[in-house]
């Protein structure tokens, strides 16, 4: 009872609170591609809602229309099986991208690591090199400091209602985005998820960081079960760095008992989260390989080859033959490339045409004079090329059954929708009970193409 309250009195040590990072500047091969990686993707997120294709925004998700703009592309509703098989491809790459070379995915090309890159450098603008920085936040306020802050804040503000803007100019067109806000006209939901992101932004990339890694995203959790022996993952090589310690240049270091690791600890300063890896496979590393460029610089200096800390194999390090092409990667490239393959032939030999057609639920059938048998429907036409259409409307399914109150050519406009009431009549004699019909729109312009969607017409009682 004594030790429970003694815990409960202390219960805060318990706890420690997470210690700064300040991740060290560093040049070499993975930066340079780091770099080239954050610029193009942040490049590419905030152009392309500017980019404009046949007069209208290139990319746009046009939700109160329903249509998903994409390049020269529109998606409906309807078409929702190419983004589940889109998700899937999506899903199916990252495992395969993880199997070959771990999480390549975290330390170059996730929003994560490229916003918190971005933020970084806007930082060390501001603020200096890491020494600065940590200087900076163990001095006391000045004005100098106070400079430095709010110039650091300031940019990272700024960048991140751009970041929410643009976000929101993905699904409101930007440039009609652009003249509300000047006019102070803009609605409340638009406001509210443009804020929302921007905060999202400022917080996940400018605080919370590494955290975000190392404790919010499933992904570390999950990635140790697509890893094996011959994955390639960042890792040191302790049969060539033990046992480390430091030396002179001149210094015979094998003469001398020492492995090449110097314990700079230059490895560990560059690591955006934190990590040692000379201890071995960390689910917190993201494979940003900022690790390699610092061990490989040290190597340099001292002369020795580079290659201490690498991307490599368990089985290479251990001194066995590694395998690249294994059962999961070949499953792996067989099912994207059938996906692939799939979603590319659908979406190129798809017809421009959408028809929905909708029973008139409130009546099953209506008998009408000269034993007419008549049920009523509500047909949607969506047109999704880009130019006006005029299609020709027919029916089949059941002797005799024509339709009522249909002109012979149905114009539809380009990327618009028709909602049609139509009359479906056949005789009693072939109209009774459950039968299958469909209907047919066919382009007055080019028969082929068609599209048929199926129903049902019902009767009297046999």
């Amino acid at each position: 009872m004594g030790d429970q309250s003694n815990r409960a009195a202390h219960g805060a040590s318990m706890y420690e609170s997470a210690t700064k990072i300040y991740p060290r500047e560093m040049r070499g091969r993975f930066a340079n591609l780091s770099r080239v990686a954050t610029v193009t993707l942040l490049g590419l997120f905030y152009a392309l809602p500017w980019l404009s294709w046949d007069g209208r925004q290139a990319v746009l998700f046009d939700l109160p229309a329903r249509k998903f703009h994409l390049l020269g592309l529109t998606l409906w509703p309807q078409d929702f099986p190419y983004l589940a098989l889109l998700l899937i491809i999506a899903a199916l790459s990252l495992f395969f991208f993880t199997a070959l070379a771990g999480r390549i995915w975290c330390g170059f090309a996730c929003p994560q690591t490229v916003w918190t890159e971005a933020f970084i450098w806007m930082e060390q603008f501001t603020e200096g090199t890491r020494s600065q920085r940590m200087k900076l936040d163990q001095a006391p306020w000045s004005w100098d400091k106070l400079r430095r802050k709010g110039s650091k804040q300031f940019l990272w503000i700024t960048f991140s209602l751009w970041t929410g803007f643009s976000f929101v100019g993905y699904f409101v067109p930007i440039r009609e985005l652009g003249v509300a806000i000047a006019q102070l006209d803009i609605s409340g939901w638009t406001l509210f998820w443009g804020l929302f992101y921007s905060f999202a932004t400022y917080g996940n990339a400018g605080y919370m960081r590494e955290q975000v890694c190392k404790y919010m995203c499933p992904y570390a959790r999950f990635q140790s079960a697509m890893f094996d022996k011959d994955t390639l993952i960042i890792s040191y090589d302790p049969k060539r760095g033990e046992p480390r310690g430091g030396r002179k240049r001149s210094l015979d270091h094998r003469a001398a008992g020492l492995g090449d690791c110097i314990d700079c600890t230059l490895c560990v300063q560059v690591c955006p989260t934190g990590i040692d890896i000379r201890d071995g496979l960390q689910y917190e590393c993201i494979a940003c390989a900022a690790c390699i460029d610092a061990c490989d610089s040290v190597m340099d200096r001292m002369n020795y080859p580079r290659g201490l800390v690498r991307f490599t194999t368990e089985k290479a390090l251990e001194g066995q033959t590694v395998r690249v092409l294994r059962p999961r990667m070949l499953v792996y490239a067989a099912l994207l490339a059938i996906l692939t393959g799939g979603l590319v032939t659908s979406m190129v030999t798809r017809t421009p045409i959408i028809l929905d057609v909708i029973r008139d639920r409130n009546t099953l059938f209506r008998e009408l004079p000269g034993d007419q048998i008549e049920n009523s429907y509500t047909l949607k036409i969506i047109n999704q090329s880009k130019d006006a259409r005029s299609f020709r409307l027919s029916v089949a399914g059941v002797t005799g059954l024509s339709l009522d109150g249909v002109s012979d050519e149905i114009t539809v406009a380009g990327g618009g929708v028709l909602s049609l009431p139509v009359r479906a009549r056949a005789h009693r004699d072939h109209a009774y009970g459950i039968m299958d019909i469909a209907f047919a729109v066919t382009a007055i312009d080019d028969e082929r193409v068609v599209v048929m969607e199926d129903s049902r017409f019902l009767g009297p009682a046999p």
